[in-house]
């Protein structure tokens, strides 16, 4: 059964059977945690969300399997319509994109009701592109002019294009590339010279932010949900044991008021203290009729309360970091240098946001928005996580593949 199952899905086993994991702990979580979703929209009509999120799978699946019998080196031409493609996307999301949450990141698909972040498809294609740029510069990367500036360049400006709708995924991004070029071995300097350049930018935007209307709550955004994680000096938070909730102590005065703030990171960590350290059992989570977006943003937090910190929080964990270090074993084997630079970005890429999702929900980061990759309940950008997958497992297809048949494929950088 094993191998007639692998005689068809190609590529590294782990990463395989990983995936699977990954969905069926999303499955479980999702169906748990939606209760309240299916009461609000669908008259607690959990199925509904259930089959949805489930046909999202399967779908995202099937994208992972027809990408992986691709020849990745495809890409290497394609990267440069679809970077060009990408910004212009990007461009038309902050002028006419829908709005939500005071951010404009989605756009729909033309003659369809489904939408989309245009930022899940132009954080991929920057990276295949980035990867290209690498692998053709690969002996001018020490002169800053001809090698680093053409690399810089087009990751600043979709960086910034991405900036003013999600402050997350544009560092995360960046965070990516600054990794893949330092594995290309560009120099030390001259990455803390890119550094410098975005921190630069990103202040100019909040100077320029807070004076141009539309960008302005923005900014707001930004400011209030750091001013929310830094705790302040006059106010100490007290578990309240008759409400079950934090409430907020004033010191100068002594008075007490529910703490409304940062409430879906506070709800996040009542779950992690109900979770506890073994396994209460799937469907004994409370905290999906309290905690905002236990499906999605917190689903982190979710698990824990259902499956423990050991099981459910680092057994999940863990699960990231193995992924992260078999896809490095692919940069590792490729034989071409665009194939190990894109299996390293992309497996970045996916492992940084899994990290950002986490750390929001046990507060060690603001709160990001950043859902849980192939575990929280989401449409498209489940689908180009399962790109992103099925890229990688594409490159590991033709490390497997016998000398003979490496040698009948167009050589690339």
């Amino acid at each position: 059964m094993k191998e007639h199952l692998f005689k068809y899905l190609e590529g590294d086993r782990i990463i395989w059977i990983i995936a699977m994991i990954f969905a069926l702990v999303s499955i479980l979580a999702v169906y748990s945690s939606i209760s309240s979703l299916a009461h609000k929209f669908q008259e607690g009509n959990t199925f509904y969300f259930l089959l949805k999120h489930g046909l999202m799978l399967v779908t995202g699946f099937g994208i992972m399997y027809g990408v992986h019998k691709i020849p990745h080196r495809y890409l290497f031409r394609l990267s440069q319509v679809l970077v060009w493609v990408a910004g212009i996307l990007l461009l038309y999301t902050l002028l006419f994109g829908a709005e939500i949450n005071q951010s404009k990141r989605w756009i729909t698909i033309p003659f369809t009701n489904q939408s989309f972040q245009t930022s899940d498809l132009a954080k991929i294609v920057l990276v295949v592109y980035v990867a290209r740029l690498l692998s053709q510069k690969r002996n001018q990367l020490s002169d800053l002019r001809q090698g680093v500036l053409p690399i810089m360049v087009p990751i600043m400006i979709i960086v910034f294009l991405i900036l003013p709708a999600n402050f997350s995924t544009a560092f995360l991004l960046l965070s990516t590339c600054l990794v893949m070029m330092f594995l290309a071995g560009v120099r030390i300097a001259h990455l803390l010279s890119l550094i410098a350049v975005g921190i630069a930018g990103f202040f100019l935007f909040l100077a320029v932010g807070s004076v141009v209307p539309g960008l302005d709550k923005r900014v707001d955004t930004w400011k209030s949900r750091m001013s929310s994680f830094m705790p302040s000096d006059a106010e100490e938070k007290v578990w309240d044991q008759e409400t079950g909730t934090f409430i907020v102590k004033e010191n100068t005065s002594g008075s007490e008021m529910d703490l409304q703030r940062n409430y879906q990171v506070e709800m996040a960590k009542i779950a992690i203290h109900r979770g506890g350290i073994l396994p209460n059992g799937p469907g004994k989570g409370t905290s999906r009729n309290y905690m905002p977006h236990p499906y999605s943003d917190m689903i982190y937090a979710f698990i824990i309360e259902e499956y423990g910190s050991l099981l459910g929080g680092l057994g999940l964990l863990m699960l990231y970091i193995i992924l992260l270090f078999r896809i490095l074993r692919i940069a590792r084997d490729s034989h071409k240098n665009f194939s190990m630079y894109l299996a390293a970005g992309l497996g970045f890429l996916l492992v940084f946001q899994a990290l950002a999702n986490m750390a929001v929900a046990v507060n060690l980061i603001p709160v990001t928005g950043q859902p849980l990759p192939l575990v929280s309940m989401g449409g498209t950008s489940l689908w180009f996580t399962c790109l992103a997958l099925g890229i990688i497992l594409s490159i590991s297809r033709e490390n497997q593949l016998p000398p003979s048949s490496k040698n009948r494929n167009r050589a690339i950088a």
